[in-house]
Formats: C-alpha cells, sequence, structure tokens
C-alpha cells in the first residue's frame, strides 16, 4: 500500500488519527517519520487520546523515551527514539517485546536500523510550502490497506 495525502492543517491530521485509533490492535506498529515539527507528536497524540476516549495530558517522549497508556483493550507505547544513537539502545527499552504485544506509535524510526518490523505501517510527514503537510502511507503488509480510512483523507 502506498499513498500520499495533503493534510490541509493540524485538525485534518487530528482526525486522520482519530479515524485510524479504533482500527488499531495490540502487535500494530505505526513508525512516524519526518522531520522535527513535522506533526509526527500531534498525530500520535490525537491517536492517543481517541483510543483513551479522553482528552488526557499526552507528553512527548522526548526526554522519557517511552510513554506508555492502558485504553482497557491494548497497552499503547508512545516512544521518541530521537536521542538514541543506535538499535540496541531501542530493545533496551523494550520495544522488541511491546511490538508484538502492545500498540506502538515511534517516532524516529530510522533509529531502529534493520530492526523495523516488516509488518509495520510507515507515516512519513514532510512539512510544505504551502499550508498543511503532506503525509505519504507505506506499508508492505496488505492488512493494512482495509483497516486505514484514506478514503477520507485528501489526496495529493
Amino acid at each position: 500500500m502506498d499513498a500520499t495525502l495533503h493534510l490541509s492543517d493540524a485538525d485534518a491530521s487530528a482526525a486522520l488519527a482519530r479515524r485510524l485509533a479504533p482500527e488499531l490492535r495490540p502487535g500494530d506498529v505505526l513508525l512516524l517519520g519526518g522531520e522535527i515539527g513535522a506533526g509526527k507528536t500531534h498525530f500520535a497524540r490525537a491517536l492517543i487520546r481517541a483510543r483513551l476516549g479522553r482528552d488526557e495530558d499526552v507528553p512527548s517522549p522526548t526526554y522519557t523515551l517511552v510513554q506508555t497508556y492502558d485504553d482497557g483493550r491494548a497497552e499503547i507505547w508512545h516512544a521518541d527514539l530521537y536521542r538514541l544513537s543506535g538499535p540496541d539502545e531501542a530493545f533496551e527499552l523494550g520495544l522488541d517485546e511491546a511490538f508484538a504485544t502492545a500498540i506502538c506509535l515511534v517516532e524516529w524510526p530510522d533509529r531502529l536500523g534493520t530492526h523495523v518490523p516488516a509488518d509495520a505501517l510507515r507515516l512519513d510527514f514532510a512539512m510544505l510550502d504551502r499550508p498543511g503537510r503532506r503525509l505519504r502511507v507505506h506499508a508492505e503488509d496488505g492488512r493494512w490497506a482495509k483497516r486505514v480510512p484514506l478514503a477520507t483523507a485528501a489526496h495529493d
């Protein structure tokens, strides 16, 4: 699955996250790529709040590296790997086990090196010269095509 979307503003990004949230289940990994300020954390916050069903404080895990939540159906891991120097450090956090048992949102997934789960959904955010963001969506695993709500998002 490959798609490129134009998210007109932060609300459009949050709306996509809210539509995707109920489709996720334990073992799902979302790789959130893009430069600083591209909207990765904003998307993750909206998705986590939608899963929790409340407007909870969802801090960026930039310094804690991982924040975890439990929505009563699944554990949710939000990881920010920006400060890591290599994949071994990611696994010291327990990410390998979380990939199998939790819903994982991973910012800066390039820090995983070759240890990226093959069935992950990749969401790459990019700032534009015009308002909004470009979002490239990619998955090798065909199961994502039925679960990712792209039909209601604007395509480039």
